[in-house]
C-alpha cells in the first residue's frame, strides 16, 4: 500500500473520530452533571472536616495574637536569664489590653497546657496590671514571683508562631524542653501512645474474632439451599436494622452481673459464682464483634459466591482430600473478600466510641472516648484534634500496609 493511500486513510479517520467525539460528548457532560452533586457533597462533608480538623491541630493563635508587643520584644531575650524592663513593659500594656477585650483567660488556658498555673498567674496579674507603674519588671515580681520564673517566658516565647507541633507531640507523648529540645512525657504523664496502643489491639480482636465467627458463615450462606440461605442471609442483615446505641445497650443487659449470660450459667451449673462480665475487655470485644460480624460476613459472602463450585470437584476428582481441596483450592480465591471484611471491621472498630463508653471499663476506653472527652468537658478543640489526626494517620498508614500486602487489584468491597 503506498504512501498516499495510506496519507488518505488516515485523514479520512480524523473527521470520522472527530465525529465520534462530537456524538458522544453530551452524553459525557450530562455523566460529568450527575455526578457534580455526590462529588460536591463528599467534598463539603468529608474532605473539608477532615482539612479542618488537620489545620485544628496546629492552630495557636491565642498567645500570638494577644501578647503582640510582648513576642516583639522577645525576640532579642538571651532564653536562659530574666527578660530586661522593655520585656516587662510590653507585657504590660499586653495584658492591659487582653484583660479590657476578656482575651486573658484564653491566652492563659494556652500557656496552661504547657505549665501548670500560668493560667491563674496571667489572669490573676491582667486584673491589677493597669495599676502597674514603671520600673515594671519590679512590679510583675511584686505581684508574683513566678514571674521571675525564665520557664514561663520560655513558654510565651515558644509561642510566637500562630503554628505550633505541640498538641501533636502530646498526642504522642512527647513534649519539649526549656531548649526546644524534643523529650518523652515523664511516666505519669505519657498515657496516650498506650491509649493508641490499646485502641489497634482492641480493634485487630474485633477483626479477628468477626473472621473466625464470619468466615463459615459466609460459607453456608454459598452452599445452604435458597431458602435456608435466605433465612440466614435475614439474620445477618438485622442486626443493621438496629440501633447501634439499642444493641449496646442490650449487652449491657446480657453481661451484667445480674443479667441473663450469669443466669443461664448459673443455672446449668458451669460456674458457682456469677462473672464480672460488663465492664471489662471481654465484654467490649464481644459487643463490638457482634455489631461488626456483618461487616465482615458481607464482603467474603460476595467473592465466595462468584466462586464456581466445579473447581473443588475437580480438586476432588483429582485426588486431593476434602481439606487440602479447601483450603489450597478455594480457600486462597477468597482472600481479596477476607482482606476486604477484615480491613473494614478494623478500620470502622478505630472509631468505636458508644460500645466502650457503655460496656467497657477504665482499662477499655479507646482513643474516641478521649477526643469526646477533650471536646465536650475540657473544650480542648486543639488537643482533640491532633488526636483525631493520629488516628487517622494511622487508619491511613494501616489501609496502605493492607493495600501492599494483599494488592490494590484484590480488594472488593463488596
Amino acid at each position: 500500500m503506498s504512501t498516499a493511500t495510506l496519507s488518505l486513510g488516515r485523514s479520512a479517520a480524523m473527521p470520522l473520530r472527530q465525529a465520534v467525539r462530537r456524538a458522544e460528548r453530551p452524553a459525557r457532560n450530562l455523566a460529568v452533571l450527575m455526578v457534580v452533586p455526590a462529588l460536591l457533597f463528599v467534598i463539603i462533608t468529608f474532605f473539608v472536616p477532615i482539612l479542618k480538623l488537620l489545620a485544628t491541630s496546629v492552630q495557636n493563635p491565642e498567645v500570638a495574637s494577644g501578647l503582640p508587643q510582648t513576642m516583639i520584644m522577645l525576640k532579642d531575650w538571651d532564653g536562659h536569664s530574666l527578660p530586661d524592663e522593655k520585656v516587662f513593659a510590653a507585657l504590660a500594656a499586653d495584658l492591659d489590653a487582653a484583660h479590657k477585650t476578656s482575651s486573658a483567660a484564653s491566652i492563659g488556658k494556652r500557656l496552661n497546657y504547657e505549665i501548670p498555673g500560668a493560667r491563674s498567674l496571667l489572669v490573676g496579674t491582667a486584673r491589677v496590671v493597669s495599676a502597674f507603674s514603671p520600673p515594671y519588671r519590679e512590679a510583675f515580681l511584686a505581684r508574683d514571683a513566678a514571674w521571675g520564673n525564665p520557664e514561663i517566658w520560655s513558654v510565651i516565647a515558644r509561642n510566637e508562631s500562630r503554628l505550633t507541633p505541640f498538641y501533636l507531640m502530646q498526642a504522642v507523648d512527647l513534649r519539649q524542653d526549656a531548649e526546644g529540645h524534643l523529650q518523652s512525657a515523664p511516666a505519669d504523664e505519657a498515657i496516650f501512645l498506650d491509649v493508641l496502643g490499646r485502641t489497634l489491639a482492641v480493634a485487630g480482636l474485633v477483626t479477628l474474632s468477626t473472621l473466625i465467627l464470619g468466615y463459615p458463615v459466609a460459607y453456608m450462606l454459598t452452599q445452604a439451599p435458597a431458602r435456608i440461605a435466605a433465612l440466614m442471609m435475614l439474620m445477618v442483615l438485622l442486626p443493621l436494622w438496629t440501633s447501634l446505641l439499642v444493641r449496646t445497650t442490650a449487652w449491657v443487659v446480657l453481661l451484667q452481673t445480674d443479667g441473663v449470660i450469669n443466669d443461664i450459667l448459673i443455672g446449668l451449673h458451669l460456674t458457682a459464682e456469677r462473672l464480672q462480665l460488663i465492664f471489662t475487655r471481654f465484654g467490649t470485644v464481644l459487643a463490638m464483634t457482634h455489631i461488626q460480624l456483618p461487616f465482615t460476613i458481607l464482603p467474603i459472602y460476595s467473592v465466595m459466591r462468584t466462586i464456581p463450585a466445579t473447581h473443588l470437584r475437580a480438586a476432588r476428582s483429582l485426588g486431593a482430600p476434602p481439606v487440602a481441596a479447601f483450603w489450597r483450592i478455594y480457600a486462597p480465591q477468597t482472600i481479596p473478600g477476607v482482606t476486604a471484611g477484615c480491613l473494614m471491621t478494623f478500620i470502622l472498630s478505630l472509631g468505636y466510641y458508644i460500645t466502650p463508653a457503655l460496656v467497657g471499663g477504665p482499662r477499655d476506653q479507646m482513643l474516641s472516648n478521649f477526643i469526646s472527652t477533650y471536646i465536650n468537658r475540657d473544650l480542648n478543640w486543639n488537643f482533640a484534634a491532633a488526636l483525631g489526626a493520629v488516628l487517622l494517620l494511622v487508619t491511613l498508614g494501616i489501609y496502605g500496609l493492607f493495600l501492599k500486602l494483599a494488592g490494590a487489584d484484590k480488594i472488593k468491597l463488596g
